[in-house]
């Protein structure tokens, strides 16, 4: 595992208007290495295209078809997420104002010693208040 990724990438990777270059070079990176996420990362990436077929963004063949994209991808569940959820995540959320679902992506980069993937500018804020290196941006 190379990084943390969380879904804000995750879904960039799925919509075309989204895709950066240094977006696209993580997914290439991915598919090299692999990376890591908390348990709720597939849950987060499946409302995340649940609402993008509500907002009429993508049809649900499409929503099938990227979910189907997503769970292939080399991404591996840390599934120690849920052991610090109620000490270390929760006390990273409140320090940094974040919700406990993006604590949660700071929380396994920090005690994997992991880079974070993520484009949410308050995660980034909290990763960098942190030291630890963030990709993607």
């Amino acid at each position: 595992m190379s990084f943390v990724v969380d879904t804000s990438i995750a879904l960039a990777w799925c919509f075309e208007d989204e895709r950066t270059q240094p977006i696209m070079d993580l997914l290439y990176r991915l598919g090299q290495t692999g990376a890591l996420a908390p348990l709720l990362w597939p849950l987060e990436a499946l409302n995340g295209l649940s609402m993008a077929q509500r907002r009429r963004r993508i049809d649900g063949r499409q929503r099938m078809e990227l979910a189907a994209f997503l769970r292939e991808l080399p991404v591996t569940l840390d599934t120690e997420t849920i052991e610090h959820a109620w000490t270390t995540t929760s006390e990273l959320a409140g320090r940094h104002r974040l919700s406990t679902y993006d604590a949660c992506y700071l929380e396994l980069a920090l005690r994997r010693k992991l880079p974070l993937a993520t484009l949410d500018k308050d995660l980034i804020k909290a990763a960098k208040a942190s030291g630890t290196p963030v990709l993607g941006t």
